[in-house]
């Protein structure tokens, strides 16, 4: 405890660490604030049945993110996630198209050109999305006539605007965050939107565990926090895991080129491909769910499993395609070829294996190797909910054992604890990771 007291007093001696802390946490909480405004022209006291909607599945993962902004038909109900479905397309887009290879080979001025673009179509998404968030909103609370306005046509363009405005207002935060705060600012955005939801989830699965009929209810919710502490610490090993590639780098000396200079490492992550895995094979599981509604009772066995995500044919479709897509995603993410060039145009090369198309293979057959554990990792992690479920805990608090919403917590907390850790390093003090005493009493002066 005096270690993690002696680092946080060297956090706040630095002028602008604390600056930006500040300015972080004053941008989160208009950020929490703006998810309680409701809509004008809503009736917050009747969205019973749509919180009642939004309790499970897609909506579920919709009203994470958002922070349950999504369920109280906030002005920010939509949230970063259109953003970031805009940069998923866009992403892609860089490797399918050559205009856009084109721009990311342009260095700055190709990154503001895709990041352009990446708005361009974030307000394209949120104007087919916002509307069909008020007509889903109206087919909702239709019976308690929470829209006290109506519904007519004006109401849904202000909505419209209004929504629109809210998540590029979501944007911009996140931006500023980046660029005067501590960074990862979308990230973080996110972040505060999944834990925002987790005390809610705390006390319910608490007051159930008070309130069970059965014996052994608070010993039951005590093997609950400690599954979910183990599940964590997996989740953060397996966002740190890497495998390093030896890398050996030529030296020129008075115009003749020597080998044998000091080895370097390529860091591959096992988790190269992050969460995106996860969130494409969440959109596709979600399709059955889609039919399962249309089918009505008319739906067949299959149906039904892929309809209840405790089954064993869910979970085992649901491993089947993060793997895939894992394969697909690092694919995409990662150049092997590209890699190999700039280890040749740097005088580089793997010891034991020829520049060129040779290094390329390599690499190749590194990262596939690597990529199958670490889907499975991966998987393992998405499926945990699952495995809560049965054990009988309730919906909400089971998200938190894995799936997206781990991995992103671990991620950007991890991330956010190496910029700060950053900051002190630079200033002679020692990180939040190592100890908390400083390198040098005398020698921070200087440093301001």
């Amino acid at each position: 405890m005096k270690k993690i007291i002696e680092t946080v007093k060297n956090v706040w001696r630095i002028e602008d660490l604390r600056t930006r802390i500040l300015i972080t946490l004053l941008f989160i909480a208009i950020y929490r604030f703006g998810s309680f405004v409701v809509l004008p022209g809503i009736d917050s006291n009747a969205l019973g049945q749509l919180q009642s909607q939004t309790s499970e599945g897609l909506m579920s993962l919709l009203n994470m993110f958002s922070g349950g902004a999504f369920s109280q038909a906030s002005i920010f109900a939509l949230g970063i996630m259109p953003y970031i479905s805009a940069s998923i397309v866009i992403q892609l887009l860089a490797v399918a198209v050559p205009y856009f290879q084109k721009m990311q080979r342009e260095g700055e001025s190709g990154r503001r050109k895709i990041n352009q673009y990446t708005r361009w179509l974030t307000i394209a998404i949120l104007l087919f999305q916002a509307p069909t968030y008020l007509i889903n909103l109206h087919a909702q609370t239709a019976p308690s006539g929470a829209f006290l306005v109506g519904d007519g046509f004006w109401f849904m363009l202000t909505s419209t605007i209004i929504l629109a405005a809210g998540s590029m207002f979501i944007l911009w935060l996140g931006e500023r965050i980046t660029d005067k705060g501590i960074g990862n600012g979308v990230s973080l955005i996110i972040m505060v939107g999944i834990i925002a939801r987790m005390p809610a989830a705390l006390v319910e699965e608490f007051t159930t565990a008070l309130t069970s009929l059965e014996g052994g209810g608070l010993i039951k919710f005590l093997f609950e926090i400690i599954a979910l502490l183990v599940v964590m610490a997996l989740a953060i090993m397996l966002v740190k895991a890497t495998r390093k590639v030896p890398v050996q780098y030529a030296k020129r000396v008075e115009g003749n080129r020597q080998f044998g200079g000091a080895r370097q490492y390529i860091p591959l992550k096992l988790f190269a491909a992050n969460v995106m895995p996860i969130i494409f094979a969440q959109a596709i599981m979600f399709i059955p769910l889609s039919l399962a509604q249309v089918a009505g009772d008319g739906r067949s066995w299959a149906l039904g499993q892929f309809m209840d995500h405790t089954s064993v044919l869910y979970n085992f479709v649901f491993v089947l395609l993060i793997v895939a897509f894992t394969y697909f995603y690092t694919a995409i993410t990662l150049n092997p070829v590209q890699m190999a060039e700039d280890m040749k145009r740097n005088n580089g090369f793997i010891p034991g294996i020829k520049p060129g198309k040779s290094t390329a293979d390599y690499l190749d057959n590194v990262m596939t190797r690597i990529t199958l554990p670490g889907s499975l990792f991966i998987a393992l992690i998405a499926i945990m909910p699952a495995f809560a479920g049965v054990f009988g805990v309730n919906q909400s608090f089971a998200q938190f054992f894995g799936g997206t919403s781990l991995l992103i917590l671990v991620g950007v907390v991890l991330d956010t604890i190496q910029q700060i850790e950053s900051h002190l390093l630079v200033r002679h003090y020692d990180g939040l990771l190592n100890s908390g005493h400083t390198r040098s009493r005398a020698s921070h002066v200087a440093a301001y």
